[in-house]
């Protein structure tokens, strides 16, 4: 079967991306010959097999992006901020561009990525008899359509109106489509379909051997001289394999996060929340992988904690989303926090913080392949985020590496942990997540002190119910073939989200 895949972006770092390229790689290697239709224009590194083809659609430098980022070659603009006649042209020029390509290897089934623009995309560039289906990933849908409907609703409707199947990562996300395009053929035709785990890759190791593999990378990144992107975005690699030699896995216990480093992700939370661990588990360490806009922010909250200045602290937390360019929203759960610091409390967090800078490393950028060196030496992973995720795809990798995650209580990661938490030990369930609200620093802190306290016996248990769990719930080929079902409409086949 001939499948086209349209993904308007790039191949890595971000969820859409890496479930593009784990998609393709899997149909390829069931037998498919895949035709991705995106902006990569360097996917040799990425190992793509015999079978996938990438084709890349000549828009010119503007990129319409959904949040802030920085992508080599072009010039991201939010769509919010785009004219009607730059995104106007933005479709024609990738609707020209699918059409060639299927005019060439005519495509027995398609899928489109986003809620816009990828579903118009096809709409206008397949023919007519070409059955597709549509993958909702949640940030065109939160930041895009629900943020301008006057503007963007009619896309996603013109999008949706003939496709087999719509594919959504948990139920929060069905209900939150539903809701915004009040169309019940659309409930009718939405369907299951989160991202998978790579199993192979995503996997527990023995720590001598994960330790060993994380210096090599280590020494690898250090050697090298590369570097893109530019500012908050940048990823430079000497530079993340020297604070990749910061860690000593043999005597330390590594709590990681993995994502943008955006407000809505909530890494602020995590940062409060480390003096506290910290109070009772001295030799813990955080690790925070990502990129973003709100680095420099960051960067200031946890010198200001660690100097002991919550006054600081809590003009960076008023301030809040200015920091990415924004509308001004105050992190609101960060001042309840700090506002309610007082007395002998008070004085505890500030001695505890002051080791904040030694015992947290802020890693930067790393790949998804080089996240896999990294994630089965940690003891736990934090997916704190403020803002609905479409599915916890980074709490279902690290339960693949026997690694507990601890997610915030809602949307697509709740329903992630939910699936989890019916096979790990009693005691160990209500450890998997946290509730937001004005004590969701204190809770977290609760949760990872808690786990990494654990008797042997309890954390082992646990560790091997998570791995068992995302094997049997989260592979590539199951999404691999429920995307193929979803195309030619067989919804049957699909679970209905619930």
């Amino acid at each position: 079967m001939r499948v086209l895949i349209f993904h308007g972006y790039l191949l890595q770092g971000t969820g859409s991306n890496v479930y593009n390229v784990q998609l393709a790689a899997t149909l390829a290697r069931l037998g498919h010959e895949v035709d991705l239709v995106c902006q990569e224009r360097d996917p040799e590194p990425l190992g793509l097999p015999a079978g996938v083809t990438v084709h890349n659609p000549d828009i010119g430098r503007m990129l319409p992006v959904y949040v802030v980022d920085h992508y080599d070659g072009f010039d991201a603009k939010q769509f919010l901020e785009c004219t009607d006649a730059e995104i106007a042209a933005y479709i024609a020029a990738n609707v020209a561009a699918v059409a060639e390509v299927a005019a060439r290897h005519r495509p027995d089934v398609a899928l489109a990525n986003h809620l816009v623009m990828g579903p118009v995309i096809l709409a206008r560039a397949l023919p007519a008899d070409v059955p597709y289906a549509v993958k909702i990933h949640g940030s065109a849908l939160e930041y895009v359509v629900k943020r301008d409907p006057a503007r963007f609703l009619p896309y996603a409707r013109e999008g949706l109106e003939r496709a087999r199947a719509v594919l959504v990562g948990s139920l929060h996300t069905a209900t939150s489509l539903w809701d915004t395009l009040e169309d019940p053929t659309v409930v009718e035709r939405t369907r299951l379909g989160p991202p998978g785990v790579d199993i192979e890759q995503f996997a527990p190791r023995e720590r001598s051997e994960a330790a060993g593999r994380l210096v090599a990378l280590a020494h690898a990144l250090e050697r090298s001289d590369a570097t893109s992107g530019g500012g908050s975005f940048a990823r430079a690699d000497a530079e993340a394999g020297s604070a990749l030699t910061e860690l000593d896995p043999e005597h330390e216990r590594l709590v990681l996060f993995v994502g943008k480093l955006i407000v809505s992700k909530g890494v602020d939370l995590l940062v409060a929340a480390w003096p506290l661990v910290l109070a009772r588990v001295p030799d813990a360490r955080l690790v925070v992988v990502g990129f973003g806009g709100y680095r420099d922010s960051l960067e200031l909250l946890i010198a200001a904690i660690a100097a002991g200045d919550l006054e600081a602290a809590a003009e960076i937390a008023r301030v809040g989303r200015a920091g990415e360019g924004g509308p001004e929203s105050s992190l609101t759960m960060l001042a309840a926090f700090l506002d309610g610091l007082d007395g002998a409390r008070r004085d505890a967090y500030v001695a505890a913080g002051a080791g904040l800078t030694e015992r947290l490393t802020i890693v930067g950028r790393l790949d998804h392949e080089e996240l896999a060196e990294l994630l089965p030496l940690c003891d736990a992973q934090v997916v704190p985020s403020t803002f609905p995720e479409a599915f916890g795809m980074v709490a279902a990798e690290a339960a693949a590496c026997g690694v507990l995650p601890v997610s915030a209580a809602h949307s697509g990661l709740q329903e992630v942990t939910r699936t989890l938490a019916r096979s790990v030990p009693p005691d160990a369930r209500e450890l998997l997540s946290f509730e937001l609200g004005a004590g969701a620093v204190e809770q977290l802190a609760d949760r990872l002190v808690r786990w990494l306290e654990a008797s042997p016996e309890l954390r082992s248990a646990t560790r091997a119910a998570l791995v068992e769990t995302a094997r049997e719930r989260f592979s590539w080929e199951g999404v691999a073939r429920g995307l193929l079902d979803a195309a030619e409409g067989r919804l049957d086949a699909l679970m209905p989200p619930s």
